[in-house]
């Protein structure tokens, strides 16, 4: 009974904490001062609070285009020649959300360099879950942008369909981090063979660290970083 109990209220706080983030974002889509970087940190901000798992990640991702679809809406409503601008701010919402994962992407490959730099190790099951976890976050993403257009109606779920039209077409932050993150981990996880490491350290945790530091402003220019490391491939 204690362990049902204590899920429940596991549960119930869990929901809350979304609703709050789909609140926050709500609100400053339907503000529209600089939404881009608003969402982003909002969701940098989420990510930070516990090791994150693709579960947990899916979570934010769904909690921040409910808030993007209702704050969407709540212009819409106002005025349907707002639509040019609630779409504007839908992208911004959007992009926002991108860019925060592509930062997860460049902390998890910041945090196994690190690692690697002081000679410290994860297991090679536990790299290999991230890198599962990687490989499928950015379908997982479009999935999520798919069910915000299937949860809207009328011109609402016309620009959600053309968002994720044009996302799938155009590809994503993400995917470009995504694939210097997995290189990384491919080359990590070769060098240590097919030893199982019993390593103290887990890279999810390490990654979530990695993630409280920047939204602190401990670890800056993370995003530099990251841009820099896209445009030289």
């Amino acid at each position: 009974m204690a362990t049902k109990s204590k899920t429940a209220s596991q549960t119930a706080e869990t929901k809350a904490t979304d609703d709050a983030l789909a609140s926050r974002v709500q609100q400053a889509v339907a503000q529209g001062v600089d939404v881009q970087a608003a969402v982003r940190q909002m969701t940098l901000d989420a990510m930070s609070h516990h090791a994150m798992s693709l579960e947990a990640i899916h979570r934010i991702m769904h909690a921040v285009l409910k808030g993007t679809r209702e704050g969407v809406q709540e212009e819409l409503d106002r005025t349907q020649s707002q639509a040019q601008v609630a779409q504007a701010r839908m992208k911004d919402a959007v992009a926002g959300l991108d860019g925060a994962l592509a930062q997860f992407a460049a902390a998890t490959q910041l945090a196994v360099e690190e690692a690697a730099g002081r000679a410290q190790k994860f297991s090679t099951q536990d790299m290999a879950s991230t890198r599962a976890d990687l490989e499928s976050l950015e379908a997982l993403f479009l999935e999520t942008i798919k069910t915000s257009a299937e949860a809207t109606r009328g011109m609402a779920a016309d620009m959600w369909a053309d968002m994720l039209t044009h996302t799938q077409r155009s590809g994503t932050l993400m995917g470009e981090q995504i694939k210097a993150t997995l290189e990384t981990l491919t080359q990590q996880m070769t060098a240590m063979g097919k030893t199982q490491i019993e390593a103290s350290m887990h890279l999810a945790q390490t990654t979530a660290d990695v993630m409280r530091k920047v939204t602190a402003g401990v670890i800056t220019g993370l995003a530099d970083r990251m841009k820099s490391a896209l445009h030289a491939k």
